[in-house]
């Protein structure tokens, strides 16, 4: 993700041309910044509640090597080392990329966290690895739990959580072994630094995964909000590459909840080790509604 806000990245370039202390959030437009939030976060809520998105999903399948059928899921579904594989009944179709399958059909060994979609009708299934095993992943545009989502609660966008610090690349990026959402379940990611910063006169750092966008950077952390008024389990955070001196802008307004805050088919990743923030970030996204009254 790139989603970052113009006014303090503005701002911090014109702190590190200046030589200064971290940007004057006092300085800060106020009434422009929360537009810019509520315009970012609206966005947010809409990818979420795509019709094809993790509120549409209605089960996580774990497939084996003895063929196993899967309620509204068309074909028996095995895997092994040559990977997943499909048998379509006749009268059994499923679509990949435009390409109509019939009978059986192998769909080669996946790489961890990669995966296809295919269509059957208006449902949409996700083939992938995560953790070292293949899963199948259905995601039904009419499941109830998505026409009754209303969206999630926040906290109110403020300056104050807009933090400078810098990016301490390690010498060589390690792998991280991390938990998951799903007990038993490991993730292995690849980190290339710390983020280190201030916030409220205190100085913490964070392990920082790749992002998505090139130079980006992904934070994985819990606080002292987690379990409370957050969601228990982690929260994200997205920040643009670092500047050519290290220097990089966290804006926890912009935190959000993993797939997993929804619902019980994510395999979400939790934070690494170090990553709990002893200080409570009242920032960002709260529990989900729904999490609420579980």
């Amino acid at each position: 993700m790139t989603d970052t806000l113009s006014t303090p990245s503005d701002l911090a370039a014109t702190d590190r041309a200046t030589d200064r202390a971290p940007f004057d959030r006092a300085a800060i437009d106020r009434a422009a910044f929360g537009r810019e939030w509520e315009e970012w976060h609206r966005a947010h809520e809409t990818a979420r509640a795509d019709e094809h998105g993790f509120l549409a999903v209605t089960g996580l399948h774990w497939l084996e090597e003895a063929p196993q059928r899967f309620a509204g899921t068309p074909g028996d579904w095995t895997t092994g080392e040559r990977g997943p594989v499909v048998e379509l009944a006749d009268g059994e179709i499923l679509e990949l990329d435009g390409v109509v399958l019939a009978g059986r059909h192998e769909f080669g060994p996946l790489a961890e966290r990669t995966g296809v979609v295919l269509r059957s009708g208006d449902l949409a299934i996700e083939l992938g690895r995560r953790g070292g095993r293949d899963i199948l992943r259905p995601r039904d545009p009419a499941h109830p739990f998505r026409a009754r989502y209303t969206g999630t609660p926040t906290y109110l966008p403020n300056p104050r959580w807009l933090a400078t610090g810098r990016f301490v690349p390690f010498a060589e990026p390690r792998e991280v072994t991390v938990g998951a959402a799903v007990e038993g379940l490991q993730h292995v990611y690849e980190a290339p630094g710390e983020l280190e910063f201030e916030l409220r006169g205190e100085t913490f750092r964070l392990t920082a995964f790749n992002g998505t966008a090139p130079g980006s950077l992904l934070v994985l952390f819990t606080d002292a909000t987690s379990g409370l008024t957050t969601y228990a389990a982690n929260r994200s955070l997205s920040v643009d590459a670092p500047a050519e001196d290290g220097t990089v802008v966290l804006d926890f307004n912009r935190a959000v909840n993993l797939p997993c805050a929804y619902t019980d088919f994510a395999t979400c990743p939790l934070p690494p080790a170090g990553n709990r923030l002893p200080v409570g970030i009242e920032a960002g996204e709260k529990t989900p509604l729904e999490r609420q009254a579980a």
